[in-house]
């Protein structure tokens, strides 16, 4: 017996356009649930296997084009109303900002959705968005150097499901997901022996996406200790010139805290030190010495020429500066202006990178070298949020190690959104992640992506971790997005050759 959906398409049919589409974008809000911090992955599947259904049934109504698009407006509304937080740190400057930026940013990347839903509307074939929504969630990493954030995918991270990426990666395992919902969505609206076929695979996907993920494995009794500070520096206070200085301090008591055993590295988040690095020498003295004379990793920015750079450095016992890495792939607006040199030849200067007011790009993904820890590649804040830069490294790190400052991102959503993007960028590489953030959430990830260790949000404190060991090289970390770039592209040209006069 079918489900009653023929009464739901008639009410839906009979609303106003602005209704209708109010509808898809309720639809976008529920597939969105999937994400931290409410991690509701089975809420999140169902809501797109509504919008498979939807799509099957409203033919006619409305041009898939605006479907696709209010449909991506609410999920990217509810997954990044987070934006609206850097704004509100200096709200008397920036605060009016705010609504501009929470709506036209998922605005933006609705069309990427936009997109998917006209291609599959040419198509005639609901099945196809299964192909055709993860092709523009690839185009979506790297188009305008990409925002990745929030995509299906990451809904799965506390599944066992969610260990699929470590074979296609979290654009592939966007397939799976939307596969599950098309399977569920048939499961709803078909008739007969198909129907029971249909839910005989939509009970055995649901099965695999609530199956836990593994438990978080354990470190070697005799592996090197980390120590992971977390001062805690809220954004309207961190350059406060009444407050930067206790902050720092803090700091310094945090990492001077006694140990069960030795420490073989301390890590400070992204721009810990209140100093330009150039001019930092005697600050960085007194972090050894509260370090104990071991190394230390500390966020700080520096100068190169007229250039700035947003850098982790690592400091040895001796107080130097030992090693350097400069993030590379930048927050467009955040950390520079677009197009910045080409502007300053028209005597634009307000973020032109070549002339210091904005930060410049580093030289792209470098190992350092932690000593008895191994090489770790190092990761600032925003590069996490990027798989393509995470298997940038010609040579195989033995962990990865970011550090952040979360705290422009608020308290609700984005930096818990930030870890689970670190989860599976450790899970993608078969490599354990250090993370040291300013207001958390800190915490050791394992080389299958689980939460080993963690401080909680808006916490000061340090947290002592053994270091986890590697697993062998993963089948993404060795192929990358490739290989699902071209399946999605064979697949889609394969609907377009068995009904090419939609393309005409």
């Amino acid at each position: 017996m079918p489900m009653p959906t023929a009464d739901l398409v008639s009410r839906y049919a009979g609303l106003p356009r602005w209704g209708r589409l109010g509808i898809w974008a309720i639809l976008g809000v529920i597939s969105a649930l999937g994400q931290a911090p409410f991690g509701w992955a089975l809420v999140s599947v169902l809501g797109f296997a509504f919008a498979f259904l939807f799509f099957e049934r409203t033919k006619g109504t409305d041009a898939p084009t605006l479907q696709g698009w209010a449909f991506g407006f609410g999920y990217f509304l509810l997954t990044l109303q987070w934006l609206v937080s850097p704004f509100l740190v200096e709200p008397e400057q920036h605060g009016w900002m705010a609504p501009f930026a929470l709506v036209l940013m998922p605005g933006g990347l609705a069309l990427f959705w936009a997109a998917a839903f006209w291609g599959a509307g040419r198509l005639g074939r609901s099945s196809a968005l299964i192909f055709a929504l993860p092709l523009m969630e690839l185009a979506r990493a790297y188009v305008f150097t990409g925002f990745a954030w929030g995509m299906p995918a990451y809904g799965m991270v506390d599944s066992a499901l969610g260990q699929v990426v470590t074979w296609v990666g979290s654009h592939g395992l966007n397939v799976f997901v939307l596969a599950i919902a098309w399977t569920v969505a048939q499961a709803i609206n078909s008739h007969g022996q198909f129907r029971l076929a249909f839910l005989g695979l939509a009970v055995a996907a649901v099965l695999a996406i609530l199956w836990p993920a593994p438990e978080p494995m354990a470190p070697r009794d005799d592996a090197p200790m980390i120590r992971l500070i977390q001062p805690n520096a809220a954004q309207h206070e961190k350059w406060d010139p009444d407050l930067i200085d206790d902050i720092f301090v803090r700091g310094l008591a945090l990492t001077r805290a006694e140990a069960d055993g030795p420490i073989a590295l301390t890590i400070w988040p992204e721009t810990s030190l209140p100093e330009i690095l150039n001019y930092g020498d005697e600050l960085l003295k007194q972090v050894t010495e509260a370090a104990g004379l071991t190394p230390v990793v500390i966020g700080a920015n520096r100068f190169e020429g007229p250039r700035l750079f947003n850098s982790a450095a690592l400091i040895g016992s001796d107080g130097e500066v030992h090693a350097i890495y400069d993030k590379h792939h930048l927050v467009p607006f955040g950390e520079y202006l677009p197009f910045g040199d080409f502007l300053a030849r028209f005597g634009y200067y307000g973020m032109a990178a070549s002339q210091g007011h904005g930060f410049s790009p580093g030289a792209g993904a470098e190992l350092m070298d932690l000593g008895p820890l191994g090489l770790a590649l190092p990761l600032i804040c925003y590069e996490v949020v990027f798989p393509q830069d995470v298997r940038a490294s010609q040579i195989r790190a033995n962990m990865l190690m970011q550090i952040t400052n979360d705290a422009w991102f608020g308290t609700f959503s984005g930096p818990y959104q930030h870890l689970v993007q670190a989860q599976m960028r450790a899970m993608e590489m078969g490599l354990p992640m250090v993370r040291a953030a300013n207001t958390g959430v800190s915490a050791m990830i394992d080389a299958r992506g689980r939460i080993v260790a963690q401080l909680p949000l808006n916490e000061a404190g340090y947290l002592d971790v053994r270091r986890q060991d590697p697993l062998p090289q993963t089948l993404y970390a060795w192929v990358g997005d490739a290989p699902v770039l071209a399946f999605l592209i064979l697949v889609l040209l394969g609907y377009i050759t068995v009904r090419p006069r939609e393309f005409a």
